[in-house]
C-alpha cells in the first residue's frame, strides 16, 4: 500500500475507537488505497477527537496530493448509539454526551459530505459491501468481543432505529440465572453469556461450582480462546461452557430471525477465529431454535477483520450521497 499520489474520486472511512482512530482512504468503488491510525484523545470529554481527525485528513490530502474537490465524503463509525442524521446519543468510551458528528465534520472539513453510524453497524455494512456478506441482500453481523456488537443490514441499508439503537442484539434480555449486572445496568443480557467476557465468566462459574477436571484449572488467568482451545482438545468442562455460550448466541439469532429474517449471519471478533469448531455449535443450535422458514440462513465467519469498520464508514457516506 505504498504510494506517493492518489488520483480520482476518494472517500475517507474513519473508525473511531477508545484508544485509536483508524483512517482509511478508499476509491469510490471500495478499494482500500491507504490506511493508518492516530491516537484517540479522550481528555476533556473527547472534545479534541473530531478536530484531530480533520487535521489528519488534511495531512493525508497533502501527503497523497489529493484535491479536496475529489473527496466525495467522510464516514465515521463510533462506539455508541447513532441516529440516522449522524447525531451520537452519548458515547462513554469517548467521553461524549450528545454530539452531532456528521454536522461537526462538515463544519471542520469545509462542507465535505459526512455521515456517522454505530461502529457495529458500520462494520456490518463493511462486511456486506466487501466482505463475507458481499452479494447478499440482507445480513446480520455479530462481533463476539468484550461485549456483543451487532449490526443489521436490510435491502443494503443499515437499520439505525428511532434512537440509534437498532441491532443492539447484545442487550436483549435472554439469559437466566445471573445475578451480576451487564455493563448497560440490566441483568440477563445476551452478551453476558455470548460475548468473550461471557465465556470467561461462565467458565469461572463452572470451575467454582464443579470438581470436574479441566485444563483450565492450571491457568491463573485465561481468555475465551483458552476455553475454546480446551474444548477443541477434549476438555469436557470447557466444551460444556462453550455449548452454553453458543446456544445462547443461537437463541439470539433465532429471535432476530423472527424480526428481520436475514439471508445470512456473519460472525466476527476474536472468538470467531476458532472457525467451524465454534460456528458449527452455533449452526446446530440455530437450526433447532429458529422458525422453520429461517433455518437455512447461512452462518459464516467475517472476512475483513479490523478493517471492516473503515470499509463500512466509507460505504455509509457513499450511501448518504445517493439517498
Amino acid at each position: 500500500m505504498t504510494m506517493t499520489r492518489i488520483d480520482g474520486k476518494t472517500v475517507f472511512g474513519i473508525d473511531v475507537g477508545g484508544t485509536t482512530v483508524k483512517c482509511g482512504i478508499f476509491s469510490k468503488e471500495g478499494e482500500l488505497l491507504y490506511k493508518d491510525e492516530i491516537p484517540t484523545r479522550t481528555q476533556e470529554k473527547g472534545r479534541f477527537i473530531l478536530g484531530d481527525i480533520s487535521r489528519h485528513i488534511e495531512e493525508l490530502e497533502k501527503k497523497f496530493s489529493i484535491d479536496r474537490g475529489d473527496v466525495l465524503g467522510i464516514g465515521y463509525g463510533v462506539p455508541g448509539p447513532v441516529q440516522e442524521d449522524g447525531v451520537v446519543n452519548g458515547c462513554v468510551n469517548l467521553g461524549w454526551g450528545k454530539v452531532a458528528v456528521a454536522e461537526e465534520s462538515r463544519k471542520l472539513n469545509g462542507g465535505i459530505a459526512s455521515a456517522a453510524g454505530n461502529d457495529a453497524n458500520v462494520a456490518a455494512l463493511g462486511e456486506f459491501w466487501k466482505g463475507a456478506g458481499k452479494g447478499s441482500g440482507s445480513m446480520l453481523m455479530i462481533t463476539v468481543g468484550t461485549g456483543l456488537g451487532c449490526g443489521v443490514i436490510v435491502n443494503g441499508r443499515v437499520v439505525f432505529g428511532a434512537h440509534g439503537a437498532g441491532g443492539e442484539l447484545g442487550h436483549i434480555p435472554l439469559v437466566t440465572g445471573l445475578t451480576e449486572p451487564c455493563n448497560c445496568g440490566k441483568t440477563g443480557c445476551l452478551e453476558q453469556a455470548a460475548s468473550a467476557t461471557g465465556i470467561i465468566r461462565a467458565a469461572q462459574r463452572k470451575l467454582r461450582q464443579s470438581d470436574a477436571p479441566s485444563t483450565l484449572r492450571s491457568l491463573d488467568h485465561f481468555m475465551a480462546r483458552d476455553v475454546v482451545d480446551a474444548a477443541r482438545n477434549g476438555d469436557a468442562l470447557a466444551d460444556e461452557v462453550l455449548n452454553y455460550s453458543c446456544r445462547y448466541l443461537a437463541q439470539g439469532l433465532a429471535v432476530a430471525a423472527g424480526v428481520v429474517d436475514p439471508e445470512m449471519y456473519v460472525i466476527g471478533g476474536g472468538v470467531s477465529k476458532a472457525g467451524d469448531f465454534y460456528l458449527d455449535k452455533i449452526r446446530a443450535a440455530y437450526r433447532e431454535l429458529a422458525f422453520y422458514a429461517s433455518r437455512d440462513a447461512k452462518i459464516v465467519q467475517a472476512a475483513l477483520g479490523n478493517d471492516a469498520g473503515m470499509y463500512g464508514a466509507a460505504r455509509l457516506v457513499l450511501d448518504s450521497l445517493e439517498a
